[in-house]
């Protein structure tokens, strides 16, 4: 009878301590699968993010780019002079409109143009690659946690916990074909 009840102890001990470990063993399944889950949000957020600042961005500039153009092309006829075609009231507002121009450029301004929209450009630029860098860094952290799923889903002996709960390799994020083209930019 001791001995039956010492067996019976060994086998109790080694059913729970498997069981422990299937448990454990599928809880950092789900885990890393819940990580799997959060990095490929990640992805959408910074695909949103890049949408939204480069349509945002693209936007601005064309609008400042429009200003500045219109400015300057208002300083070139204010230079040339009054059109003489101009009504008076149209002529108020010519010379109106040029006085507010003139009160916006200082000498040396004009002296060394240097078009704001220079900096909105750059500003631009500097978006775009903070943009396509969080997307890749989210990409990459996809990547690594896609790597880590499958490598323990066919790792024995988790594998075998992996098959009982249905549980497959993942992707790796490879962009569709019309994922991979750049944002258009024009002006």
């Amino acid at each position: 009878m001791d001995g039956f009840l010492i067996v019976l102890f060994v086998v109790i001990g080694l059913v729970v301590v498997v069981g422990l470990w299937y448990i454990a063993t599928m809880n950092r399944l789900r885990q890393l699968e819940v990580k799997v889950n959060e990095a490929e949000s990640g992805i959408d957020v910074a695909l949103t993010k890049r949408f939204d600042v480069l349509t945002k961005l693209v936007g601005a500039v064309k609008g400042y780019a429009k200003h500045e153009a219109e400015t300057f092309e208002n300083v070139t006829k204010w230079r040339a002079g009054l059109p003489k075609s101009l009504t008076l009231q149209e002529k108020q507002e010519f010379m109106g409109k040029m006085d507010a121009v003139q009160s916006g450029i200082n000498v040396q301004v004009e002296a060394y143009p240097e078009l704001k929209a220079e900096k909105s450009f750059l500003n631009l630029q500097r978006n775009i690659t903070d943009v396509e860098e969080h997307l890749q860094a989210a990409r990459r952290l996809y990547n690594s946690n896609v790597s880590t799923i499958n490598s323990s889903i066919v790792t024995f002996p988790t594998s075998f916990v992996a098959n009982a709960i249905h549980m497959t390799k993942k992707e790796f994020f490879e962009a569709e074909i019309s994922k991979r083209k750049d944002v258009e930019i024009s002006f």
